[in-house]
């Protein structure tokens, strides 16, 4: 897995991409506003960060939505947000740690079971 925080530094740059990943006749290009010196900023570097960025999309927020519904909770004050999102996390590397990997039917096959923290020998 590739890291997922860029470098501080200053800078700005673009890309040019392949426009569909099946037909390579157009380029899509897309401009970007970074904090990175200039030579960290070229095209192979950006394309990096940018994949680091949904590395934690794809990961921790999509997995998040997926199995605990998150983008539909009215919690939107105080604390509580903060907490359930630890909460959520808490479960979800729980999972990971004991081996499962598709999160969603591992939360339904745990859903009130006694051996949910196991894992952990508690």
């Amino acid at each position: 897995m590739t890291a997922c925080s860029p470098a501080p530094g200053k800078s700005s740059g673009s890309a040019a991409t392949p426009a569909d990943s099946t037909a390579s006749t157009g380029k899509e290009i897309i401009h970007g506003i970074v904090s990175l010196p200039a030579d960290e900023a070229g095209p192979d570097h950006l394309t990096h960060y940018t994949r680091g960025h949904w590395c934690v999309e794809n990961r921790l927020h999509w997995a998040r939505d997926v199995t605990f519904r998150e983008d539909d909770s009215e919690l939107r004050t105080g604390t509580a947000p903060r907490a359930l999102a630890t909460f959520r996390n808490l479960a979800l590397n729980t999972f990971r740690l004991a081996g499962r990997a598709n999160m969603a039917h591992t939360r339904r096959d745990l859903h009130d079971r006694a051996d949910t923290f196991a894992v952990y020998g508690i």
